[in-house]
């Protein structure tokens, strides 16, 4: 029986086991199984690894993306570039850095943010802000440049980023709201159990021009879409960016 799961912490929050339950059961896949691997800290990976001996793949989330890339032995030129990792592929029997088996990663968030964007980008869309600064932020961030769009990251505290300016949280006011039509929160802001949170931004000078993304599926409607939607802007959730990263992912692990 083959393996495949997620890692990352906390897990409670991810629908990732239930989208492969059905997506198996629907196309007859008998011969795999998806399960969750909460690790605290991405070097418990090698224990997972050697418990599991039919682990062939896993997908990757919070807080791991970035650190660990340096684990892999090859990165491909879409991670490599968006620099963040979320799927990895493990093959046995071909050496490399920590044995008999290596693993190669690739970053699916990048195909699943980009198709699940585009119907809903308008004219206005032509600069973004990116709440957070983690291995979700740098996809988006790469994505949106590939398209054209300029994008400023936003954080908690504001610092800078290979030397890219980052605005602090309080630095977002409405001349800051009115030039940026495009909002995306990369962070874990609202998400299950914590559904009453969400990122801080002056919601009301939002425009019905304003689209709101949030990559956070669990709830359904964030607190940060229900704001948005208060004041005339457009929201969506991550789930359609789920389904696709998790489709392209299946098919890196098969190929």
């Amino acid at each position: 029986m083959r393996v495949f799961g997620l890692i990352g912490y906390p897990l409670t929050h991810s629908f990732s086991p239930q989208y492969f339950a059905d997506k198996f059961q629907r196309e007859g896949i008998t011969d795999a199984h998806y399960h969750l691997f909460p690790l605290e800290e991405v070097e418990e990976l090698g224990a997972v690894i050697h418990t599991h001996p039919d682990l062939c793949g896993f997908n990757v989330t919070i807080p791991h993306k970035q650190s660990i890339m340096p684990l892999l032995d090859s990165v491909d030129e879409v991670a490599t570039a968006a620099g963040a990792v979320n799927t990895v592929k493990l093959v046995r029997g071909e050496a490399g850095k920590h044995g008999n088996f290596s693993l190669h990663g690739t970053n699916t968030d990048v195909y699943g943010f980009r198709q699940s964007l585009k119907p809903f980008l308008t004219s206005a869309h032509e600069r973004a802000l990116i709440l957070g600064t983690g291995g979700a932020a740098a996809a988006v961030d790469y994505v949106l440049r590939q398209i054209g769009v300029e994008t400023v990251f936003v954080s908690s505290s504001g610092k800078t980023i290979q030397g890219r300016t980052v605005l602090a949280a309080h630095e977002v006011n409405e001349y800051v709201i009115a030039a940026f039509k495009l909002i995306v929160n990369t962070t874990p802001l609202g998400m299950f159990p914590d559904t009453e949170t969400a990122p801080s931004l002056p919601y009301e000078k939002l425009t019905h021009e304003h689209l709101l993304y949030d990559l956070v599926y669990n709830p359904p409607e964030t607190r940060f879409m229900q704001l948005g939607r208060q004041h005339g802007a457009t929201a969506m959730n991550g789930l359609d960016m789920l389904k696709l990263q998790a489709e392209k992912a299946w098919e890196f692990w098969n190929s």
